[in-house]
């Protein structure tokens, strides 16, 4: 693994046109890259626009009559409303594209340490259903992928969004090439907890000492424990004290430590990673958008990429 350039998988089909006053912050996928871009941390090289991910890829990790489904534009109401999202053909091409540009980062990712998608994270998709904002599991499509490519033999998730990755625990409940680690809120969606291969459930209020804590000690033991040679890392920023949804007390600075601890933890042992952005919802979007970018930041920084 030499050092390299980064790569950061992004298409304007991210952001996705939601009907006015949709409670989901799709605007943010705009502001990230917008953000980098004018204070010079990436210049436009950087984003690289991914393809659509193929169907027997996505069927990796997802179930045929699901998938067809989607493609079909045929959920129910009641679907619709767990997803949250109304079903279009244009979402679906943002979903398959996301999920490819989680496939390119992991690839990016084995030559140069680190890459990101400037979306993805959606680990409340299951095999055969989504809920939670969440229609293809990227992370899982790209486990799956590096696994029946040959080019891992044990992945590692680190789902550090405020929310339970119950999807991908469901899909990986029975693979045991793959350890799937969430630490989450507790007391919070879903309601429903999946079993995870670790799973840490933080009380209401945490704040930044309990949490780093936490995280440090564990993350020491796991990464002996499990020997990954790949992370897929969700970085969900649901986890500040600002955000609608997230219950927990931690700090912009304590969400920066985060992200530092464990890329520092891979980095230090070698392990590639690819990250995905996962969750976000503080009233006001800048402290999303800038709690994204302080992840984007740290991995340049820390793998010293061009």
């Amino acid at each position: 693994m030499s050092a390299g350039r980064l790569h950061i998988a992004f298409d304007p089909i991210y952001a996705h046109p939601l009907p006015e006053g949709h409670r989901f912050p799709m605007l943010k996928y705009e502001l990230i890259p917008g953000q980098l871009l004018y204070e010079g941390c990436i210049s436009q090289d950087h984003l690289v626009s991914p393809q659509t991910c193929p169907d027997e890829v996505v069927l990796l990790a997802h179930d045929v009559a699901y998938v067809q489904r989607l493609q079909n534009l045929e959920l129910s109401a009641k679907e619709q409303r767990e997803i949250g999202f109304p079903q279009s053909a244009a979402l679906m091409e943002r979903e398959w594209r996301i999920a490819q540009g989680t496939i390119d980062c992991a690839l990016a990712a084995r030559q140069s340490g680190v890459a990101l998608n400037v979306a993805g994270g959606t680990h409340h998709a299951f095999r055969h259903r989504g809920e939670g904002f969440c229609l293809l599991n990227d992370i899982a499509i790209g486990a799956m992928y590096l696994l029946e490519a040959g080019l891992s033999k044990q992945v590692l998730v680190i789902d550090l969004d405020v929310h339970q990755g119950n999807g991908t625990a469901a899909i990986f409940r029975d693979v045991k090439e793959v350890f799937t680690f969430s630490m989450h809120g507790a007391h919070n969606y879903p309601f429903r907890k999946e079993q995870s291969d670790l799973d840490i459930g933080l009380a209401d209020g945490s704040n930044d000492e309990m949490y780093l804590s936490v995280l440090s000690h564990t993350l020491e033991g796991l990464l002996e424990q499990v020997k990954p040679d790949f992370v897929f890392y969700q970085a969900g920023v649901d986890i500040l004290g600002t955000d609608r949804y997230g219950k927990l007390n931690i700090s912009m600075e304590g969400c920066a430590q985060r992200d530092r601890i464990v890329f520092e933890s891979l980095y230090n042992k070698s392990i590639p990673c690819a990250v995905s952005m996962g969750g976000g919802y503080s009233r006001d979007l800048r402290h999303i958008v800038e709690a994204h970018c302080q992840t984007f930041r740290l991995a340049k920084e820390i793998w010293m990429l061009d």
